[in-house]
């Protein structure tokens, strides 16, 4: 990190000092919309890029430039989830009042950040824009967004796609702005200069942001472990965990990275993951895939996020054509059982345990060794498992019975926020469990006026009670 801190050249900061002047300037040209304008300009992005015939170029061009994921996945983020983002933010007050708590007689007014710096991954770059985007518009920000380089057609197409839009509503198309070529020193610049970063990316660029003397919000590492209990619908869960798993060929996060089976529902399950399309290797295929997959401990960029015969004959492993995501039995967890970890592949870790609390137990240790505080899921009809692992896991989402990657950043099934930035707490090193949207985006005004009628102190005994003895 400390090197990515000195790449920033004197080109650099004044190339990011005029994009910011630029956002300033537009970000200052709606700071006194109403709720219905900036409702309008938001919609606008989002058709902008998710109509039909648009949504489609952007997926295939989106594979075609990163070489990540898979079309349909592709075109599910930017056509689909845009607008569940987009709907679920629209009712929103996000203009001048926007709650009155009459208990303690408190009014909150929200009031723009002014320019937001949004770091953008190769993993989702065709919605994740979008999506950071209307968000801070929602709040009457300005954005500037930084693209992974291997994203950065992609990123500008996104961008000009909305700035054209916001144009031809009477706004400024400043209010949102591309990095076209992306580097080092410009993202390490931007998130000096900008007045608030949101940071999707890798661990390292995460940890940029919150050193980089900007307020900022980032995301923890993922590695999504999944329950399956002895109550759970064992045909459900194998669709779900290979809908997940298989989505986007697992650019998320929030894939599948670990299934932890009951023992007696163990084979049963695995059966049926077999029959969904997952493929079991061979003892000897352990160390040649993690060969491939990992190089000097790190994901290699040219393994992850690619159809299981890609990965398979780049380590010299035959698997079937007909297989859709690999399962690789574990008993381990740390560096010496690298399945242990995120993967960002179409491979899961399987694993045996007795009962729900020594899932609860392995839920933890896999996720002390990556991913705390990310997300987990229970496939259960035990509300007491249920809570017995929302209750014992150090985690900020519990999905039940859900595609854990298509529903832990919100779906129409669920109420969860619909975001590609997910917090991870104090546990994965975040200042947020939530999913962040609009309202990490903006400042609160808060309005005290005097209570009608004054709180009183309670007598001593009625606030202490018994301490008041047993401190004696």
């Amino acid at each position: 990190m400390a090197q990515a801190a000195t790449v920033a050249t004197t080109e650099d900061a004044q190339f990011i000092a005029a994009l910011v002047a630029r956002a300033h300037a537009a970000q200052a040209q709606i700071e006194d919309y109403n709720q219905e304008q900036v409702n309008e300009l938001i919609k606008a992005m989002v058709w902008s890029c998710a109509q039909p015939g648009v949504a489609e170029m952007l997926a295939q061009h989106t594979v075609d430039e990163t070489q990540l994921g898979d079309y349909n996945g592709k075109f599910l983020k930017i056509s689909v989830k845009t607008r569940a983002a987009l709907m679920d933010i629209l009712p929103d007050r996000s203009v001048g009042v926007i709650e009155e708590d009459t208990e303690r007689n408190i009014i909150k007014i929200a009031k723009p950040m002014g320019v937001i710096g949004a770091l953008s991954p190769s993993t989702n770059p065709e919605a994740t824009p979008v999506i950071k985007a209307i968000n801070a518009v929602k709040g009457r920000n300005a954005i500037i967004v930084a693209p992974h380089p291997r994203a950065k057609i992609t990123n500008k197409k996104v961008i000009d796609l909305m700035r054209a839009a916001l144009k031809k509503m009477g706004a400024p198309e400043d209010l949102v702005i591309g990095i076209d070529t992306p580097s080092l020193g410009t993202t390490n610049e931007l998130m000096k200069q900008c007045d608030f970063i949101l940071a999707t990316g890798g661990p390292a660029m995460v940890k940029a942001a919150y050193s980089s003397g900007t307020p900022a919000l980032g995301v923890g590492a993922g590695n999504a472990v999944i329950t399956v209990d002895e109550t759970a619908d064992l045909i459900e869960a194998a669709e779900k965990i290979r809908i997940s798993k298989t989505l986007d060929l697992a650019a998320s996060c929030s894939a599948d990275n670990a299934v932890i089976a009951v023992a007696a529902i163990h084979d049963q399950l695995l059966e049926k993951l077999i029959a969904q399309g997952g493929y079991v290797i061979q003892p000897g295929d352990y160390d040649k895939i993690a060969a491939v997959l990992w190089e000097d401990g790190h994901l290699n960029p040219k393994a992850v996020v690619q159809k299981p015969q890609v990965l398979c004959k780049m380590a010299g492993v035959d698997i079937p054509d007909d297989r859709l995501f690999i399962i690789v039995p574990e008993t381990g967890v740390g560096p010496e059982h690298p399945y242990s970890g995120e993967k960002m592949s179409v491979i899961m870790a399987f694993y045996k345990v007795e009962d729900i609390d020594e899932a609860v137990a392995l839920t933890n240790e896999i996720q002390a060794y990556q991913g705390m505080g990310h997300s987990c899921g229970i496939y259960s009809y035990s509300d007491e498992n249920i809570l017995k692992l929302g209750m014992g896991t150090k985690t900020s989402r519990v999905m039940v019975n859900q595609p854990q990657a298509a529903s832990n950043s919100g779906n129409l099934w669920n109420g969860m926020r619909q975001t590609f930035s997910l917090g991870c707490g104090t546990w994965g090193g975040n200042s947020t469990n939530e999913n962040i949207n609009w309202k990490h985006l903006v400042n609160i005004t808060w309005i005290s006026k005097p209570l009608a009628t004054p709180k009183t102190l309670p007598t001593d005994q009625d606030l202490f009670g018994d301490v008041i003895e047993i401190l004696k």
